[in-house]
């Protein structure tokens, strides 16, 4: 796909760059996605590690969850 440069210019977008896009009808939406940093990532992983002791959510749970994810792929 082309996109035009000013579109580029405004967007931020570089060679590489990751987006969605979303069209309805005549209208399309481009939205740069931006990996978090170190720091909001980490803080992602702390947030859902005490989340999970919280609810007793174990490591065997999670690898059981993917399984059945993978499975019904």
């Amino acid at each position: 796909m082309f996109i035009p440069e000013e579109i580029r210019t405004q967007l931020g977008l570089k060679a590489g760059a990751q987006f969605v896009v979303i069209a309805d009808r005549d209208v399309v939406i481009f939205k740069r996605l931006d990996p978090p940093s170190l720091k909001e990532f980490s803080a992602l992983v702390d947030r859902a590690r005490r989340v999970a002791k919280q609810t007793g959510l174990t490591r065997a749970d999670v690898v059981a969850a993917v399984k059945k994810v993978r499975k019904a792929r």
